[in-house]
């Protein structure tokens, strides 16, 4: 079985693939400042229903430099497993091209990886993550361009820590544009605000490349965010641990 790890800035993903499915995954918090015998403890607790010995390979994925060696140490002594990474050092194995191999974050190259697999032709990810990210593949593989926006619990969480009435609040569709009380109000304006810069991001996209873009939704909120979206095309939860796996694939061609 395949084990795939995605460290972001704000979730550590976990996901279990038996070949065919993803038979498990995980969601935990980001700690930068946990060691990796304190990961140990969490991932052992994840996997107390399952059987260590029936994982054969691992792909690690992160954009938190500070948590890599932990992992890789701590995957080493529980699996006995030296885990593949994505990064600048195998996207020559990949089907895909990278104009800056150094400035992408290696979430998106598998989002991109898992996209062109998946659709091959123009295609944007947008990712609703800690940052809200676009990452647009063109029919040849070529990784054509990102934009990059603060994710929608980041303004959230700058809102309420820059303020000194506001709170912080679920990220759910609101009953109203008009909001009728703080609550409902800030959720108007993050929720539906985002919606229309998605919408608008899209738009420039597709008219610049002078073509419509395959339109595709991931991250933490995309189930929330994709019916109020009319520009998105498909929602795929497991998109980023769907390219980790086929960056096992490729690596071993």
């Amino acid at each position: 079985m395949l084990l795939v790890i995605d460290i972001g800035n704000t979730n550590i993903v976990f996901g279990i693939n038996n070949g065919s499915e993803w038979i498990s995954d995980w969601r935990i918090q980001t700690d930068i400042n946990k060691t990796a015998d304190e990961y140990e403890v969490i991932f052992r607790s994840l996997l107390a229903s399952g059987d260590f010995g029936q994982i054969s390979s691992v792909v690690l994925s992160s954009v938190v430099p500070p948590l890599v060696q932990p992992f890789i140490d701590m995957l080493s002594k529980l699996l006995k497993i030296k885990p593949v990474l994505l990064g600048p050092e195998i996207y020559d194995q990949l089907p895909i091209r990278i104009l800056n191999p150094y400035q992408i974050g290696s979430d998106l190259v598998a989002n991109a990886l898992a996209a062109y697999d998946k659709f091959g032709e123009y295609v944007t990810v947008i990712d609703f993550g800690t940052a809200l990210t676009f990452t647009t593949v063109g029919s040849q593989g070529q990784i054509l361009g990102v934009a990059i926006a603060p994710g929608l619990n980041t303004a959230v969480n700058a809102l309420a820590g820059k303020t000194a009435q506001l709170p912080r609040v679920h990220l759910i569709s609101p009953p109203s544009v008009l909001g009728q009380n703080t609550t409902h109000a800030i959720q108007s304006g993050v929720v539906l605000g985002y919606a229309g810069l998605v919408d608008s991001i899209i738009a420039r996209i597709n008219h610049e490349l002078n073509r419509q873009v395959i339109v595709v939704a991931t991250g933490g909120l995309c189930e929330i965010m994709a019916p109020i979206i009319p520009s998105i095309n498909h929602v795929e939860p497991l998109l980023t641990l769907n390219g980790l796996k086929l960056v096992k694939h490729y690596s071993e061609s």
